[in-house]
């Protein structure tokens, strides 16, 4: 696949949102070690992403979303915690979870539509 697709474009577009949330959370907030956890696995999930967009085959292409599926619902229970703890309020966190979640039934239904072909 040489045209980045969907899940590329949102996962690249979510990092962005991901950094951000470190910024502000280390900035604003003075939180270093949840920030530091969700933006790890925040941003893991591009990174991810664009290796399953190289993959080897169609296992280990199915392997790394596998992966970043993980990641990125990783990063829903990240934003839990902060949301529950009151580093996020209730608009900052309903909006990033919206776009995780969204992301996060992208490489679902890629993985789930990979399997079926292969």
């Amino acid at each position: 696949m040489s045209e980045k697709g969907p899940i590329i474009k949102q996962s690249f577009t979510f990092a962005i949102i991901i950094v951000k949330l470190y910024k502000y959370l280390t900035d604003e907030k003075r939180e270093f070690v949840m920030s530091k956890q969700i933006l790890r696995s925040g941003t893991a999930v591009g990174a991810l992403a664009r290796e399953a967009q190289n993959a080897e085959s169609k296992a280990d292409f199915i392997h790394k979303l596998g992966i970043a599926q993980k990641e990125c619902d990783e990063t829903i229970y990240w934003l839990e915690l902060l949301n529950e703890t009151r580093y996020l309020n209730k608009t900052e966190f309903l909006s990033i979870t919206k776009k995780a979640t969204a992301l996060l039934k992208m490489i679902r239904s890629a993985i789930i539509t990979a399997k079926k072909n292969s």
